[in-house]
């Protein structure tokens, strides 16, 4: 019996130690997957740059063949229909590629158990294990029109951190990213600090982040993004309705240096 708990010791030992290696190295093959993600990202974008000046120039060259009445007009129609076509689809790519980038992934089991069980912790935030995200519903977070985190909200937040900052998650850079539902800001006082949705879901996301800085969150692992009404997770109601479920907070835990 002795030598049974001893081999159930050392096998449960071992299927630690495993558990570990391949949480590392799954970890280091999506840095790695996310780099050249990146790097042809950056190499798309800079052809799109030289692409649409390209169709600014042809566009020039068609305007003055149709006040000049060139010969060239039927052809630089053509050259510039292509050349729309073809920044379409890669205006696309990108737009794929970045939502790719940004759509978190599977984190380390050990990681991943720490922020399920702080989900569970709190009513305002879920968990998404699969991609890795954890959302915090802006209804509770911050009062209606504001930027401010509420009290009880910067308590939820600072918790997350000491997770953030501890040995599994201190390996991870922080994409806190903001989104709002599609009603416009009527109030001239909150239209003066956020004049658009826009505005106000950067602003409610870069006060976040400052809530994670205070928090010995190293600056250098945080970036906030602000997405507006642009990116729903559920329908609006009709005539500018909104949904609750629209106005949200994303916490993107992604490898260093995304």
């Amino acid at each position: 019996m002795q030598a049974l708990k001893i081999s159930g010791f050392f096998l449960l030992c071992a299927s630690m130690v495993l558990t570990g290696c391949v949480g590392e190295q799954r970890y280091n093959d999506l840095k790695l997957q996310n780099a050249a993600q990146t790097e042809h990202i950056t190499k798309l974008t800079s052809d799109l740059a030289v692409a649409t000046q390209q169709l600014k120039t042809l566009q020039r060259q068609l305007d003055d063949a149709s006040k000049l009445g060139g010969i060239d007009k039927q052809k630089l129609q053509q050259e510039v229909a292509l050349l729309e076509q073809a920044l379409r689809e890669k205006n696309a790519l990108v737009a794929r590629m970045q939502e790719q980038l940004l759509g978190g992934s599977q984190l380390p089991v050990e990681l991943s158990t720490m922020l399920d069980g702080f989900a569970k912790q709190h009513d305002m935030v879920t968990y998404d294990s699969a991609s890795g995200i954890v959302k915090f519903k802006s209804d509770l977070l911050f009062e209606k029109g504001s930027d401010e985190v509420k009290p009880g909200a910067v308590e939820a937040v600072e918790a997350l951190c000491g997770i953030l900052n501890s040995q599994e998650g201190g390996d991870f850079d922080v994409i806190i990213a903001g989104h709002t539902d599609d009603i416009p800001i009527s109030r001239d006082a909150t239209r003066a600090k956020h004049p658009t949705n826009w505005h106000l879901s950067a602003h409610r996301a870069i006060s976040v982040l400052k809530v994670m800085a205070n928090n010995k969150v190293a600056p250098t692992r945080l970036s906030a993004r602000g997405f507006g009404e642009y990116r729903p997770v559920a329908p609006n109601k009709a005539n500018k309705g909104g949904n609750p479920q629209n106005r949200r907070v994303e916490i993107y835990i992604v490898p260093k240096g995304m």
